[in-house]
């Protein structure tokens, strides 16, 4: 990668030259075409125009077209999976949700058909995979009165973009604010909370540095947030910034096709990359870039963190590190923060062996419920309060 950054930045000089020189040859050409047709009197009126190599132009249309062609299978299948889940106890639902820019997002939720609602969650998938596959987790929400509603990000799942390439994170953390507002648009009154993993995790907690967000949510819980990662060599975090404009769409090594450890359970695994919406390949330079630099971006200001959270995070995760987590629970300023380290945990908790897996997911749900108690305690308090003080006492 070294040598071939290295060529690359020696070559750049070059690549502008030849592309005037093939603007200025075909505008030459243009010209004597148009002083012919100026001749026969066919000439229309109009403003300069500029040939692009044809070889270039075909190039690029190929690449988007397959792109589109990938996005189109992807949401097919994404949009199947949630018609075909039968359970009825749940109603499913899936949006296309278009964003600022223009991008359209997937999204899904997860209702109860039976039962008060006590809340909300916002569920955000990590790198690579998809928020189809927290559907048995938001299930056993839905069970304890949450609606949960998912949303896969840029370049994931159903969503548009060549897969798993993320041009900015930033982008995911727009995307966040504009979903998490018209959740509680739908939802007027409810408690908020987000959930997230590994990447998600990042893209939620750097949303939630935003007063705006802090503001409307009432919690968050993350697990194995990638706030410490890091390259497998230190030259990689060197040439990353470099590579990314250079080569923001190249893989990284050979395609991982068996996959990392991120799960104790064999079962767990195979599903995984087993699951055509999940990424198998080598991570892509420019997301990998985007990563580093929201971890970076993260240690540095996760002390301003005021809104509640719980932390999950296996001691034995190899992804991200546990010990980042520890020290953003540490400066983090929230007064109400929790953290747990589980002693020989991979990655994914959620995906874990049961009874372990179980154990997580009432332990995440029993915050929630908590929060949820306290919050509905707060808001009696000062109606009762507000009552008092209108009457005079």
């Amino acid at each position: 990668m070294l040598i071939r950054t290295f060529v690359l930045m020696l070559l750049m000089p070059f690549w502008g030259r030849k592309w005037v020189f093939l603007v200025s040859m075909t505008a030459a050409e243009k010209s004597k075409d148009e002083r012919s047709e100026s001749d026969d009197g066919s000439n229309q009126k109009g403003g300069p125009m500029v040939r692009v190599p044809g070889m270039a132009l075909l190039w690029r249309r190929a690449v988007s077209l397959l792109v589109e062609q990938e996005v189109a299978a992807r949401r097919a299948m994404a949009k199947k999976r949630v018609v075909q889940d039968g359970d009825e106890t749940i109603i499913r639902d899936f949006s296309i949700f278009t964003t600022a820019r223009g991008d359209a997002l997937f999204t899904q939720s997860w209702r109860p058909v039976d039962g008060e609602i006590r809340g909300l969650v916002i569920l955000l998938h990590g790198l690579n995979e998809h928020s189809e596959r927290y559907s048995n987790f938001a299930k056993k929400l839905n069970a304890n009165g949450f609606n949960v509603y998912g949303m896969d990000w840029i370049g994931h799942g159903g969503s548009d973009g060549l897969h798993a390439y993320v041009h900015s994170l930033d982008d995911a953390v727009c995307d966040l604010k504009s979903f998490i507002g018209r959740v509680l648009t739908e939802n007027p009154g409810l408690p908020c909370f987000c959930f997230g993993h590994s990447t998600g995790a990042a893209i939620i907690l750097k949303a939630a540095l935003d007063p705006k967000v802090e503001a409307c949510i009432s919690g968050i819980v993350v697990t194995s947030p990638a706030v410490g990662v890091q390259p497998s060599h230190p030259i990689h975090s060197i040439l990353a910034p470099i590579v990314s404009l250079l080569l923001p769409r190249h893989q990284v090594g050979a395609a991982n096709k068996n996959g990392s450890v991120v799960s104790r359970d064999p079962e767990a695994l195979l599903a995984k990359y087993s699951d055509p919406l999940v990424y198998t390949g080598s991570i892509r330079v420019r997301t990998g870039y985007e990563i580093l630099r929201i971890a970076s971006y993260l240690q540095q200001n996760l002390r301003r963190l005021r809104v509640p959270f719980l932390v999950l995070h296996g001691t034995a995760d190899r992804v991200t590190d546990p010990d980042a987590s520890m020290k953003f629970y540490e400066e983090a300023s929230a007064t109400d923060k929790t953290i747990r380290l589980l002693e020989g945990h991979l990655q994914y908790l959620l995906f874990e062996p049961e009874p372990e897996r179980e154990a997580i997911m009432k332990e995440i749900i029993e915050w929630l419920k908590c929060r949820v108690e306290r919050e509905v305690g707060n808001r009696s308090y000062f109606s009762s309060f507000s009552s008092m003080h209108l009457k005079g006492i």
